[in-house]
This record gives structure tokens, C-alpha cells and sequence, in this order.
């Protein structure tokens, strides 16, 4: 471990907030430490995943700690070195810490607002526009949301890719606008022919009335996309993981950092991300670069 990374991993242990009922601590020597996606600065992230690790030392019974790393790599390698035993991370750093250290996904979050544990990517344009389907789109004007987005440009373009379709050359012109919204917002108001969107955005756009329901065709849809994984470090004692999928699987009805509203926890595995091992495969991705 480099002296950069000892110092990064230092400094994120200690800005763990440790939530330990006193008769809890009196009875255990036990401790199950939480890696959480580094969003925030560390003490706005433990703030606003108190309700998940109060939840997690309910069910559980033992102290759990809240770690805020200063970046992906950060909660990985803690993983790595064993100081830290469950964390949440984005689908792709997921893929990329498979490759490093050994974890495996076991739970991911349904939230509120979509009531699913998964979402698609979708190439949309307006109905009078001429496109019809994905062959429609060449020579046309594009926008993509982010080129780090999954679902707004690296989704859409290995789905393309893997047609035939080369998002390189085929199209006429090519644009990043930076949100979900203003895609939609371009094909709309007619600024390009079409553009990518997730489906929870674009459902979100016509209940604001941001775009006409009636106006728009889903010209292209990918396969679900997972939700963003909790993991734990595989070599945990089986009996311990037992009782964490359970404590997890248990939680209802919280508000958690930028997930919102939970409605609970559901199990995966790390085969439900193989679609991401793919799409970076395709694009010929740096996973050390990725989100």
C-alpha cells in the first residue's frame, strides 16, 4: 500500500461515527464496519446514512461504524485490507473492486420513488421526427447526457455498438448536454433528432410537463440496468453474513444519502452485474477510471 493510500484509508476510519447502544458494547466485542459511496463530505454522508446504520445495529444486535473514504478506490482498497466488512458502491466501481479484492454483491436498494431495483437506459425522439427505430438514427443529430453517464451515453452506445451501429461515425452530429432533463428537453423542443434518457427520468419529465407523453417513441431500450450494489468481503464467516443479508433485508421505510426514500432492500448476486462486465467490455473501458 502505497503512503497515499495509508493516509487516505486513515483519515477515512476516522471519520467512522460509531453507533453503539451501551448495553450492545457492554456485551460485544463484535464490530461491522459500513463503506459508503463518497458523495458527500464524510460528515454529511455519516449524517445522512445515520438511518441505514442505526437500522443495520437494530437487526444485527452488534455495533455497526460508518466509513467515508475520500473516493471508490478508497472504500475498495478498505475492503481489500480488511477494515472494512459491508460497503455500497456504483455498479461500475462494483465491477472494477471485483477485480482487486475479493467482495460479492448480496443486497441493493429499492427505492420509493421507482419501487424496483433496477432501470433502463432509452433512446427516445419524437414521433413526427422520422425515426422509427435505432437503423433511423443515422446521419441524425444525438445527444448523449454525460460521458460518464451509464444509462445517458455508456449504455446507449454499446447497445448500439453491439447492432452495428457505430455512434462514432454514423450519426450526423453529436452532443453532451449534461442532464437526463435537457435531453429531453432537446427532442422536444426539437434541437436534435434524438437522445438518450433513463426511463425513471423520463417519467419523472412528463409528470413535470417537461415533454408530451404523446409526442415522444422509445426508438431503443436496454436491458435493466442494476442498481448500484451493497457488498461484503467474502471471506467474513458464513454465519456472519447470514445475519447481515438478514439485517439488511429486514430494513423498511428510510431515507438514505442521494437514494431517498427507501422502500427496503432486496437480494442480488455478483452475476446481476455481469451486464455491466459486458458494456465496459464493449466500450473497451478503464473500470480504474469509472464512477
Amino acid at each position: 500500500m502505497t503512503t497515499t493510500r495509508r493516509t487516505i484509508l486513515t483519515g477515512s476510519l476516522a471519520a467512522g461515527a460509531l453507533l453503539a447502544a451501551p448495553a450492545l458494547v457492554r456485551a460485544q466485542t463484535k464490530l461491522i464496519r459500513v463503506g459508503l459511496i463518497p458523495s458527500e463530505d464524510s460528515r454529511a454522508m455519516l449524517e445522512s446514512s445515520a438511518q441505514l446504520l442505526a437500522a443495520l445495529q437494530k437487526n444485527l444486535g452488534i455495533p455497526v461504524q460508518g466509513f467515508v473514504a475520500s473516493d471508490y478506490n478508497g472504500v475498495i482498497e478498505a475492503m481489500r485490507s480488511n477494515h472494512v466488512d459491508v460497503a455500497y458502491l456504483g455498479p461500475f466501481s462494483y465491477v472494477l473492486g471485483t477485480t482487486v479484492a475479493a467482495i460479492e454483491a448480496f443486497a441493493t436498494a429499492e427505492t420509493a420513488k421507482s419501487s424496483r431495483s433496477f432501470y433502463r437506459s432509452q433512446i427516445i425522439a419524437r414521433k413526427d421526427s422520422g425515426i422509427s427505430d435505432w437503423k433511423d438514427l443515422k446521419g441524425r443529430t444525438f445527444a448523449f447526457v454525460d460521458p460518464s453517464s451509464t444509462s445517458g451515453h455508456l449504455f446507449p452506445k454499446a447497445g448500439l455498438m453491439k447492432l452495428g451501429f457505430d455512434p462514432e461515425k454514423d450519426f450526423g452530429r453529436v452532443l453532451f448536454t449534461g442532464s437526463h432533463d435537457a435531453n429531453a428537453l432537446a427532442v422536444a423542443n426539437k434541437r436534435v433528432d434524438a437522445a438518450t434518457i433513463a426511463d425513471r427520468i423520463l417519467d419523472a419529465a412528463v409528470q413535470k410537463k417537461l415533454v408530451d407523453r404523446a409526442d415522444i417513441h422509445v426508438v431503443w431500450e436496454s436491458d435493466p440496468i442494476p442498481e448500484s450494489p451493497t457488498c461484503w468481503r467474502k471471506n467474513l464467516p458464513e454465519d456472519l453474513k447470514a445475519n447481515i443479508k438478514s439485517a439488511f433485508l429486514n430494513i423498511r421505510d428510510i431515507t438514505w444519502a442521494d437514494q431517498g426514500k427507501l422502500n427496503r432492500f432486496v437480494e442480488t448476486n455478483d452475476q446481476a452485474y455481469d451486464i455491466i462486465r459486458e458494456t465496459a467490455k464493449v466500450l473497451k473501458l478503464d473500470l480504474t477510471k469509472m464512477k
